[in-house]
């Protein structure tokens, strides 16, 4: 059950359905943002500092794989980098934000860009898959679900990480996992929709075994191998 009926909706309609339709996948944001924030606090950030991080960079997987990089002395560098490695996905994900963003005042733009992630930007390809015309306003809302969710849940796992329960590391790694199932199955149209997936994860599971580089750039490998591949296909 979704909250984006309407075919037709106003700027409004539009963000409360956006809203509306991310709160199961937020409520799943606040489980591993709990995690995350247990893990800041154990890195010796303060909950504010933590708060601060996720609102200004609004990245929850690389934010993840920064610190955690940092918890093996791997040094400031590297832990910049293996998350900006595995953002780089949000380029090719806010090019293709073009119709949505174009011809808006820079304001509104900044603030799509910033509120863009993988699960509000699959959300509204899924509206639209089911006909609702999801748009900017979709997304933007969609995302204030899930900012607010993540802001709030590892500022709060910061803040009260000694009576919070150790998470431990597969709890997010879980939540990671039933996010993404639940994002690619809302996006399944037909069987021809599995080869680009299984290339994409393909392509990074090799990455990730046989050659000696971090992981994170397998995950970007593998989703532009797979892109083109179906960008190749839709032209033929």
């Amino acid at each position: 059950m979704t909250c984006s009926a309407l075919p037709e909706q106003t700027r409004h309609d539009a963000f409360r359905s956006g809203l509306c339709d991310a709160i199961p996948i937020s409520l799943g944001v606040g489980i591993y943002g709990l995690a995350f924030g247990i893990l800041a606090a154990g890195q010796g950030l303060s909950a504010a500092m933590t708060g601060f991080m996720s609102a200004f960079v609004f990245a929850g997987a690389g934010q993840i794989v920064a610190l955690e990089r940092l918890g093996t002395s791997a040094g400031a560098m590297i832990a910049l980098v293996a998350g900006l490695a595995l953002n780089l996905r949000l380029l090719l994900m806010t090019a293709s934000l073009r119709d949505e963003l174009g011809g808006r005042p820079l304001w509104q733009i900044v603030l799509g860009l910033h509120l863009t992630a993988d699960e509000n930007w699959v959300l509204m390809h899924a509206a639209r898959n089911r006909g609702v015309p999801a748009g900017y306003h979709y997304l933007l809302g969609a995302g204030v679900s899930l900012f607010l969710a993540w802001v709030a849940a590892t500022t709060a796992g910061a803040a009260f990480s000694g009576n919070i329960p150790d998470l431990g590391t597969g709890v997010m790694d879980f939540a990671f996992t039933a996010a993404f199932i639940l994002l690619l199955t809302s996006l399944w149209q037909r069987r021809g929709d599995l080869a680009p997936w299984m290339i994409s994860a393909s392509v990074a599971a090799l990455w990730s075994l046989v050659l000696p580089f971090d992981p994170s750039w397998g995950l970007l490998f593998g989703a532009i191998v797979g892109a083109a591949y179906a960008g190749v296909r839709s032209h033929d």
